[in-house]
């Protein structure tokens, strides 16, 4: 009797202990359902996108104007008047990237543009945060986001190497980089190189194999609708990142030893492109004529950057995602001054 009801009794135990761990489960699913579901707040799409502009402002004489306030501001996407979402003043701190060409063709001056690189250190304010990035035919981090200046120093000094040149897998890593920054923070890259992409250089010269002429090689090439580049323009677009190239001499169309049509046609196409990155994200693009002047054009992009103002405003609904250009217009509340930032986007 006490044996058959001690077996009862377990397998009483058991079937309960069996209910209570299939509930359990049913439980911890259902709980990871809800998780899952609520897990997509970052994911989720809005009805809105952020246009995010740096604004530079200058008087008659060129001088930078950085006392306006954000009612000193308006902006038309299309014509159309945007209501500001979000301003910054001149001195708020940038995340900027130093992007540094490494390839075979900047080894012969590699000291001077690392005493450049030093020099725009200096001229910025403390609270900014840089990182740096070399690239020939790889990629490389030397130094993540941070205001200590001697880190940053040492990653310039230790930059070396050689071989290709992959400029715009370089601009999207930095960009990449730039995102873990956060949508508010304003963004800048600064980048010395002469623009000869190995991948893209490679591909133009297909285009030109026939081209007997300067004007056959430059008209056979549509620079402006190369993938990697406006891969890059899109992904600044989104995160309003203006871009300023330091262009090396030895990438000058103008100033070739032992020009060809394929060459000219090769370097007037990056040139293109350099001066697309510069424009189409409100950056500047600089022309080093003479390897004495990069000390002084990097403190001149400096102090541009310390200029600038960030304007941001909500492009709304099916101007968000349909693909079109979207012209923009900023003016303040002073005629007498000029105002510069990007012309507009795509809306990808």
């Amino acid at each position: 009797m006490k044996h058959s009801y001690f077996l009862k009794t377990a397998a009483l135990h058991r079937s309960l202990f069996a209910s209570f761990f299939l509930c359990s489960l049913l439980l911890l699913c259902g709980s990871a359902s809800l998780t899952n579901a609520q897990e997509p707040d970052e994911v989720v799409r809005t009805d809105v996108a952020l246009v995010q502009l740096n604004v530079g402002v200058v008087d008659p004489r060129g001088k930078a104007v950085t006392s306006l306030a954000q009612n000193n501001f308006t902006v038309y996407e299309d014509g159309v008047k945007q209501p500001i979402f979000h301003f910054e003043p001149t001195y708020a701190p940038f995340s900027l990237v130093l992007l540094l060409d490494t390839s075979g063709s900047t080894v012969n001056f590699r000291q001077q543009f690392k005493q450049a690189a030093w020099r725009f250190l200096d001229a910025l304010a403390p609270e900014d945060r840089v990182a740096v990035i070399q690239f020939n035919a790889k990629v490389k981090s030397l130094a993540g986001f941070s205001t200590d200046r001697k880190k940053t120093a040492y990653a310039i000094q230790i930059a070396d190497g050689a071989g290709e040149t992959h400029f715009y897998e370089a601009l999207k890593y930095a960009l990449r980089e730039l995102d873990k920054e956060g949508p508010k923070r304003r963004k800048a890259i600064v980048v010395m190189t002469d623009g000869l992409d190995t991948q893209l250089r490679n591909s133009d010269r297909e285009l030109l194999a026939k081209a007997q002429t300067d004007e056959e090689a430059i008209a056979a090439i549509d620079a402006k609708a190369s993938g990697a580049l406006n891969a890059v323009l899109t992904a600044a677009d989104r995160q309003g990142v203006s871009i300023y190239p330091l262009a090396l001499p030895s990438g000058d169309p103008k100033r070739l030893p032992l020009p060809s049509p394929v060459i000219t046609g090769i370097y007037s196409a990056a040139r293109t492109r350099l001066q697309s990155l510069a424009d189409r994200t409100g950056g500047r693009l600089n022309d080093i004529r003479s390897l004495d002047q990069m000390a002084r054009l990097y403190a001149e992009v400096a102090a541009e950057l310390r200029a600038l103002y960030t304007v941001a405003y909500q492009a709304h609904g099916e101007r968000a995602r349909d693909g079109k250009w979207h012209a923009i217009k900023i003016e303040v509340d002073q005629p007498e001054l000029i105002v510069r930032t990007k012309p507009g986007y795509y809306s990808r």
